[in-house]
């Protein structure tokens, strides 16, 4: 007998923090998915805005609610809600940030797929297609200064002219899917990185263990956004990008001199910075290399029941 993709279960998990309106839109584009979800866990990453009225009032989905005593990032949120999830039983589970508004076909194109891990393509509100997952994620060339070396918009300008199916090597948590079995084998996201690049660690993690990625042509999601590729490197969050992509490289490179390259880029980074962020970019980038080694020698989170993560919370925060 085929699969019947009506049987399996569906869990959504938002990660939101002081974005009431943005998340409003998303659970209301849920809401009215023509395929429905089954529960839809919102990890509120302890907003201080309407959020939590937003919340309350919701009806029409079975809404499960994570409030955290304090900010765990995206990858701490997204590793709290997909580790509820997983406790929960699903099939699969569903990924995304709450600036994002999944077509009301979204779901159900990509249940069509059998598929371990998959990901929507994204267009933004004019109908672009700005879907920046990697194609080309290269870890084993030194002389590429970002991993990233081609994604989905850089191929394909259209929709019309992509394939049913794109094989990714890199991913973003917003419209990924990813089944249980996946999870039993490769564990949860990584809440140590915080802010940046969990995505792509949780990706490598999954290919390695023998898991494709595909990209699903007819699975659109609309990004209410526009994206911000240049972040401030002098920024707490110019911190985490660096730190980040240094322990990817330092945990996936594939030669000695890949894994070497953050010495590198922190040595551009120091001589240039007169020119560049100043004397803030340069202790971000030190200090990036510094913790990015100390996390490198460290696993990521391991599968499995009892794995807690690291929270200041002594229980896992529970649902409202």
């Amino acid at each position: 007998m085929g699969r019947d993709p009506k049987a399996e279960t569906v869990a959504v998990v938002i990660v939101t923090y002081n974005r009431a309106e943005l998340l409003r839109g998303c659970l209301a584009a849920l809401a009215a998915s023509e395929r429905p979800v089954d529960a839809v866990y919102v990890v509120d990453n302890a907003s201080t805005d309407g959020t939590a009225e937003v919340l309350e009032s919701w009806a029409g989905l079975d809404l499960r609610v994570l409030r955290p005593d304090h900010n765990l990032g995206g990858a701490g949120g997204f590793d709290l809600g997909v580790r509820v999830a997983h406790d929960g039983g699903f099939d699969r589970v569903w990924l995304m940030d709450d600036d994002v508004v999944p077509a009301p076909d979204c779901l159900a194109a990509l249940l069509a797929n059998d598929g371990p891990c998959l990901m929507a393509v994204r267009e933004d509100r004019a109908g672009r297609i700005c879907e920046k997952s990697a194609i080309v994620f290269d870890l084993a060339s030194p002389l590429a200064i970002k991993p990233k070396r081609q994604s989905v918009e850089d191929r394909y300008p259209t929709r019309a002219a992509m394939p049913a199916e794109i094989p990714l090597q890199n991913v973003a948590f917003e419209g990924f899917m990813v089944k249980r079995e996946v999870l039993d084998v490769v564990g949860f996201p990584d809440p140590r990185f915080f802010i940046f690049y969990d995505d792509a660690d949780f990706a490598l993690r999954a290919r390695r263990a023998g898991f494709p990625i595909v990209a699903v042509r007819d699975a659109v999601l609309v990004r209410q956004l526009d994206f911000d590729q240049q972040q401030d490197t002098r920024s707490w969050k110019g911190y985490f990008m660096y730190r980040n992509l240094f322990l990817v490289h330092q945990r996936y490179g594939e030669n000695v001199l890949v894994r070497l390259k953050p010495w590198l880029l922190t040595l551009a980074v120091v001589v240039f910075s007169p020119l560049r962020g100043g004397l803030a970019e340069a202790r971000n980038v030190v200090r990036a290399l510094r913790d990015s080694r100390r996390l490198a020698a460290q696993p990521p989170p391991p599968p499995g029941p009892g794995h807690t993560g690291r929270y200041t919370s002594p229980d896992r925060p529970k649902e409202s």
